[in-house]
C-alpha cells in the first residue's frame, strides 16, 4: 500500500506544480496583452532600448509598446521561474488571433511580430527579432482597431522525474487596441501622408 501512496502523492505534488505554471504563465500574458493594449501610440522601441539587444538587430523595427508589454510580463512577479521562458511574441493578431493573415491558424511569427528572448544576465526580456511599425497600427474610434496578442512559452521541469524530465506549456491573450484620442489621430494621418 506505501508505493501506491507514494505515487498517488509525489503525482499531486507534480500536477500541483504544474497548475501552478500553468496559471502563472495565463497571468502574465494577459498582463502583458492589456499593457500592451493600451499603449499604441507609444512610438518605437529604438530610443528606449538604445540598441540593447540580444542578437543583432533593429530595435527600431519594434514598437515601444511590445517592448512594454514583455517588460509588464517581467515585472509581474509570476511564480513561473523566468528562465522557464522559451519564447515571448507581441504581434497583430488576425481575425482568429493569431499571428499573421486574417483566416491563418498557424503559430509563425512573421509580418507585424515581434520576438522577445529572456537573458538572465540582464534579467530582463530582450528584442529578438521582428519588425511592425507602430504607425500602421489602427487605433482610433473612427475605425475598427487592430488587435494586439501575446504569446508566451515555457518549460515546466518536473521534480520527481515520475512524468518525464520537463513539458512545454503556452498560452496567449489577444485584446483590442484602447482608442486613442481623436487630436492623436489627426497628428497621425497628417503624419503618414
Amino acid at each position: 500500500m506505501t508505493p501506491i501512496l507514494l505515487i498517488m502523492v509525489f503525482g499531486i505534488v507534480e500536477l500541483t506544480m504544474l497548475v501552478r505554471d500553468d496559471v502563472a504563465l495565463t497571468s502574465a500574458v494577459r498582463n502583458g496583452g492589456r499593457t500592451a493594449s493600451a499603449d499604441a501610440n507609444s512610438g518605437q522601441a529604438g530610443a528606449a532600448q538604445g540598441g540593447d539587444c540580444e542578437a543583432g538587430c533593429d530595435p527600431v523595427a519594434a514598437p515601444l509598446f511590445a517592448q512594454y508589454a514583455a517588460d509588464a510580463i517581467e515585472r509581474a512577479g509570476s511564480a513561473l521561474p523566468r528562465d522557464s521562458v522559451q519564447e515571448l511574441w507581441i504581434y497583430k493578431a488576425n481575425d482568429e488571433g493569431y499571428p499573421g493573415p486574417n483566416g491563418s491558424k498557424q503559430w509563425i511569427c512573421g509580418t507585424a511580430c515581434i520576438r522577445y528572448k529572456w537573458v538572465a544576465s540582464k534579467d530582463q526580456f530582450r528584442y529578438v527579432s521582428g519588425t511592425w511599425m507602430s504607425k500602421s497600427i489602427a487605433a482610433c474610434a473612427n475605425q475598427s482597431p487592430d488587435m494586439v496578442g501575446v504569446y508566451m512559452k515555457a518549460r515546466h521541469r518536473f521534480l520527481t522525474g515520475m512524468f518525464g524530465d520537463s513539458i512545454d506549456i503556452d498560452d496567449h491573450a489577444v485584446f483590442g487596441f484602447e482608442p486613442l484620442a481623436s487630436n492623436i489621430c489627426a497628428a497621425n494621418a497628417v503624419g503618414r501622408k
